[in-house]
C-alpha cells in the first residue's frame, strides 16, 4: 500500500534508531502518532526522535504525569502522552493546537483523541503501530498527507 512501510525492530536500540531516522523528516504542522499497548516501545521511539534533534544526553522523560513536554528543537517538538485523558478536548487544553501551529506534535495514545484525526490534527500525519514480533517488534508506518509522500520517497535509515 502506498505511504506504508513495515520496519523490523530487533531490540530497544533499533526502536531508538527508528525515532532518530524520522527526526530529519519532520515539518511544522505535522503529527506523529504512536500506537501500541503498554511496554511496546512508544516512549523509546519518542526518546530516539527527540534526542536526534537535541543531543544524546537530553533528559527525555515520558510525559505520563505532566501530559506534555516541550522541546526547543528545529522544528519545535511537543511530546504528548494522552493515556490519562478522559475527554478528547483535554488535549487542546494542554496545548495540542498550539504545538501544531508552531512545530510537531509527537503523540502517545492518540486513540484518546477520537476517530476524526484529520479534523483534529490536520492532513499531515504519520501513524506508527508497534506490535510484537517474536522477541522483537514490528513498526508499521502509515503516512497521510505529506507523510505518505515522504514514506513513498524513502526515509534514510529505515530498513523497511
Amino acid at each position: 500500500m502506498r505511504g506504508t512501510v513495515a520496519v523490523a525492530l530487533a531490540d530497544e536500540a533499533a526502536t531508538t534508531a527508528l525515532g532518530a531516522a524520522l527526526a530529519g523528516s519532520l515539518g511544522v504542522g505535522e503529527a506523529i502518532l504512536l500506537y501500541g499497548p503498554l511496554g511496546m516501545g512508544k516512549s523509546t521511539l519518542a526518546r530516539g526522535l527527540i534526542r536526534a534533534l537535541t543531543g544524546p544526553d537530553e533528559d527525555v522523560p515520558s510525559p505520563t504525569f505532566t501530559l506534555v513536554q516541550f522541546y526547543e528543537t528545529a522544528p519545535p517538538v511537543a511530546h504528548f502522552d494522552l493515556y490519562r485523558l478522559s475527554r478528547p478536548e483535554e488535549a487542546f487544553e494542554i496545548g495540542l493546537d498550539e504545538a501544531l501551529d508552531t512545530g510537531v506534535a509527537l503523540i502517545e495514545w492518540p486513540e484518546r483523541l477520537g476517530e476524526d484525526l484529520e479534523r483534529t490534527l490536520g492532513p499531515d500525519r504519520l501513524s506508527i503501530v508497534l506490535s510484537e514480533d517474536g522477541d522483537g517488534r514490528i513498526a508499521t508506518l502509515a503516512g497521510s498527507g505529506t507523510w505518505a509522500v515522504k514514506i513513498d520517497a524513502g526515509i534514510e535509515g529505515l530498513n523497511g
